[in-house]
């Protein structure tokens, strides 16, 4: 059986520039459905994917994305769920195997058998897309296709990962680090009633938080920013860390209050340092947070449905993918750059 031939942005060997050129899908299969894609969010994931940079590596030549938005063109078999002419999208969580103690448990996010859009499978780089229906994103009608695409990773991860902060409306929450994450990061803060300083070492991105509701903000660059955020705000209840040097990780230790939760989402190589007296003594949580499950995202993508969150995103065409991720490494980048296919 022959497959799709597409237009995508490919990775052929790890560390070069991506090539844009022909690849073949294969016929959507079993709950698989074939979409056309009008956006895709490129997130700081796709880089790691296309650098090699994590011990369990993709297998080149593959295809990235997995902020990819579209409209249904083919289903496979028993396909339920979806039809021809919905608009759905992919994720990082592509699928999961639902049966481990972990998809029974409501944490599909830890399954150890999980496909990940654009790294084990194919994902949005390019002009079609295949989806696991069963797993595929819901975009609600009437979806700004390049507002919504970041929700689809870096929304639903920022928002999982304030829920995991357990957090109240009126509590202080620091977020660190105001990329493609921090800056939708601090939206949801504000939608869930938290307070919201945040820190990063660049003032046009904090100028894009307080833009977005944050109400205090350090330049970790220019001040003291323990001492900033304690003056501020006594010590924050809760951290998200979305920033991607590993700095930011120990000082996370710092900005929090007793009691307070920490909630690591970045992923930069390397270790930080953790004082242990000072995680016993404050009593001190520190979580890891990896994207979210269907359920997660579902909410996350009905916070943006209710025009309580809007990502600042740039359209950017797919040839310029390998000028984007300069840019990415060098964090030039306010909000979130969308590949736009609709021109194509």
């Amino acid at each position: 059986m022959t497959g799709t031939n597409i237009r995508a942005a490919i990775v052929r060997e790890f560390g070069a520039p991506l090539e844009v050129d022909q690849y073949e899908l294969p016929e959507p299969g079993p709950h698989q459905a074939l979409v056309r894609v009008l956006t895709s969010g490129v997130c700081h994931t796709d880089l790691h994917a296309a650098e090699g940079d994590w011990p369990v590596k993709p297998s080149p030549p593959f295809v990235p994305g997995h902020e990819g938005v579209g409209i249904v063109e083919a289903v496979g078999p028993d396909v339920t769920d979806v039809q021809v002419g919905d608009l759905i999208g992919n994720a990082w969580l592509w699928s999961a195997c639902g049966e481990c103690e972990y998809c029974e448990s409501g944490w599909e996010t830890l399954c150890e058998a999980q496909q990940n859009g654009g790294y084990s499978v194919d994902g949005s780089f390019g002009d079609h897309m295949i989806v696991d229906t069963r797993y595929a994103a819901r975009v609600p009608e009437g979806a700004d296709p390049l507002e919504v695409a970041p929700v689809l990773c870096a929304g639903v991860t920022v928002y999982k990962a304030l829920k995991r902060t357990e957090a109240r409306p009126g509590q202080w929450v620091a977020i660190t680090g105001i990329g493609g994450l921090g800056h939708i990061a601090v939206q949801y803060a504000v939608a869930m009633g938290l307070r919201v300083v945040a820190v990063d070492v660049s003032d046009e991105k904090l100028e894009l938080a307080k833009k977005h509701g944050a109400e205090v903000t350090v330049n970790a660059r220019e001040v003291d920013p323990i001492a900033a955020v304690h003056e501020a705000t006594g010590g924050t209840h809760a951290v998200v860390v979305t920033a991607v040097h590993p700095a930011a990780f120990g000082q996370a230790i710092g900005f929090t209050r007793r009691g307070g939760t920490i909630v690591f989402v970045g992923l930069p190589p390397g270790d930080f340092p953790a004082p242990i007296f000072d995680i016993v003594l404050k009593g001190l949580t520190i979580r890891g947070s990896i994207v979210g499950t269907r359920r997660d995202l579902a909410e996350a993508l009905d916070f943006y449905a209710r025009g309580l969150i809007h990502p600042t995103v740039t359209a950017r065409p797919l040839e310029d993918i390998n000028a984007v991720f300069d840019e990415m490494r060098a964090g030039k980048i306010d909000g979130r750059v969308v590949v736009d296919f609709r021109e194509n």
